[in-house]
């Protein structure tokens, strides 16, 4: 670093973050307030299944379906979609893959994005990065976005009825966040977004490994059973919001290194694309 140049403490967020049981009924809200002519990019399971029960009298925008990978090719299809169609605000609603793809369509064409997760799997719905592969699924690069999404709007009901193994997989990843922040910190390392971590993202790293210690088990019940808890709750939050702001304004360890090299790997290779 040059030495006249000032130490720098920098930490990302999204603009807002809504979470609850019944969430889902803002969406139409939010999307009014952002633009008058919305598209939601949305997984086959949240197109066909999610929105259909959640507005049976008439979607509130145009839905496209994405098409499994975060790859170039699937972004500048759904970018052509909306300069075609002058599509003024983006909603991405599904898994990693899905959000990732829309939070880099949404940048690159000038417009707000809505974020919905509709697995706690990962945290990428709170990030201003995203992870692009190819189009058979082995990591390409990272992209970093001008700014965090507008809005994270978590529907807790629907994180209820996912499968299980999407929560306890968020616990695995949300889990090596206050080790890796903590590492950075120690050894004066970068973050994410730039710059060093502010005490505020340590503490919420930190916050976030006791939160899955307190809660986890309880959590993972509550999934099984598909019903809204206070545990599953504060799970969720961890695993999205919490870990989200650790990890890109704390800093990386290998973690991720390993993840991406894995996805070269063909046996390695099957992880949903959702």
């Amino acid at each position: 670093m040059n030495q006249n140049q000032p130490i720098l403490y920098k930490a990302l967020f999204p603009g807002k973050y809504l979470q609850g049981d019944g969430a889902l009924n803002l969406l139409p809200e939010l999307i009014s307030g952002f633009g008058k002519n919305g598209m939601i990019l949305a997984s086959p399971h949240s197109k066909n299944n999610l929105l259909q029960e959640a507005f049976p009298d008439g979607l509130p925008c145009a839905v496209v379906e994405f098409s499994g990978e975060c790859s170039e090719a699937e972004i500048a299809r759904v970018s052509d979609v909306i300069r075609l169609q002058k599509f003024d605000v983006l909603v991405g609603m599904g898994g990693g893959k899905t959000i990732d793809t829309a939070k880099i369509v949404a940048d690159q064409c000038r417009i707000p994005v809505i974020i919905v997760p509709t697995i706690a799997s990962t945290d990428a719905p709170c990030s201003g990065c995203a992870v692009v592969y190819t189009d058979s699924g082995v990591y390409s690069h990272v992209y970093n976005q001008r700014m965090n999404p507008e809005v994270v709007l978590v529907d807790l009901k629907v994180i209820a009825h996912a499968p299980v193994r999407f929560l306890v997989s968020g616990m695995g990843d949300a889990l090596a966040t206050w080790f890796e922040a903590r590492s950075c910190d120690r050894t004066h390392s970068m973050n994410t977004c730039g710059g060093h971590s502010t005490l505020t993202a340590l503490t919420l790293a930190r916050l976030c490994y006791d939160t899955l210690l307190r809660h986890g088990a309880a959590a993972k019940l509550a999934n099984e059973n598909k019903i809204v808890t206070p545990a599953l709750n504060h799970i969720v939050e961890a695993n999205t919001l919490l870990s989200g702001l650790g990890f890109e304004s704390s800093g990386l360890a290998a973690a991720p290194s390993i993840n991406h090299g894995l996805t070269a790997i063909d046996s390695m290779a099957t992880a949903t694309s959702d």
